[in-house]
């Protein structure tokens, strides 16, 4: 059964958003590490999965369009209670992790960057990439920015001609970003043509979910394909990720739609902010070279990171829901 416009939440891309978060926390592990593994995996897959980001960015776009796209067009939403749960929703939970890390590292540079990031308009600032306070929160920025801006993003969906018109510039944009002006991922111009695909699938989402899934199934493994022979380019890297977003609002299995990819995705975001806090408690301790520095290793330390990532995640998420519950 096809979810229709009025079941706005698309379950598969639940696993989608939790294969992002957990592929991300094994890249950091491996490229904060000196584990001597070789072959593929180890020193082009794994790496590779630094890219989940842009996939985020992708379904971000996608499900803000099915939460609010038709109310801000229509005016039927506050933006002042749209920002508010915008701020309500990220900045608790980002505050505990910037002063914790505040605490561990005291310093004039440090409170600099932390004033930044809890304003949560780093994004803004030219050289947000880095800020080294939550360094990962740099993508934070970036999705922080693409919410203030949403409104005329909204603006740029409102007929398809247009929308694709918006997209074709993110992509000039995109190349001139590298290529000129020497910025990547951490600016929105950057990163705007994967948030516009986003829209763009939400504007053709009841065409796509008539699609056959296995047909978009290899269209994602075609360009899994182009991604790595051509070394991460980043438009096939656009085409393979909304192509599993597009994969994502089709499918309906067990193997995306489960309590463990719906548990691992209402904290993805709690996991991708907290991870490197964690790993570097795990670091302090020795537990990241207790069985030496191989593949047996990498995976008990990407495990164990994950584990306790995902109770911190947990935990301070519920603490702070029920504070906010009371303050309401």
């Amino acid at each position: 059964m096809h979810l229709t416009q009025k079941q706005k939440h698309f379950h598969s891309l639940d696993g989608l958003r939790a294969i992002a978060a957990l592929s991300i926390v094994a890249m950091h592990v491996l490229s904060n590490s000196n584990y001597k593994m070789s072959g593929f995996i180890a020193q082009r897959m794994i790496p590779s999965f630094s890219d989940f980001v842009f996939l985020f960015m992708t379904i971000s776009a996608f499900g803000m369009c099915c939460g609010y796209y038709e109310r801000i067009m229509h005016n039927q939403l506050s933006l002042s209670h749209f920002y508010e749960r915008r701020f309500r929703k990220i900045l608790p939970f980002f505050g505990i992790l910037v002063l914790l890390d505040l605490i561990l590292e005291p310093s004039l540079s440090h409170l600099y960057e932390a004033f930044a990031d809890l304003t949560l308009l780093f994004g803004f600032l030219p050289e947000a990439g880095n800020i080294t306070v939550i360094g990962v929160g740099w993508f934070l920025g970036v999705i922080f920015v693409f919410y203030l801006i949403f409104p005329f993003f909204c603006v740029l969906l409102e007929n398809k001609r247009r929308a694709w018109g918006a997209f074709f510039i993110s992509l000039v944009y995109n190349f001139i970003c590298a290529e000129y002006f020497h910025v990547g991922k951490t600016n929105i111009l950057y990163c705007s043509c994967f948030f516009l695909a986003g829209g763009l699938i939400y504007l053709y989402k009841d065409f796509l979910i008539k699609i056959n899934k296995w047909f978009v199934l290899g269209v994602v493994f075609v360009f899994i394909l182009l991604y790595y022979v051509s070394h991460r380019n980043i438009y096939f890297c656009l085409g393979l990720f909304a192509s599993m977003v597009i994969y994502g609002i089709i499918s309906h299995g067990i193997l995306l739609e489960n309590r463990i990819t719906r548990f691992f995705s209402t904290i993805s975001m709690e996991i991708y902010l907290s991870h490197m806090v964690i790993f570097r408690i795990v670091e302090k301790t020795g537990l990241n070279y207790l069985g030496g520095n191989g593949w047996p290793q990498y995976l008990f330390t990407t495990l164990t990171v994950i584990i306790l990532t995902s109770v911190f995640s947990f935990v301070a998420r519920q603490i702070l829901s029920r504070l906010t519950e009371r303050q309401a």
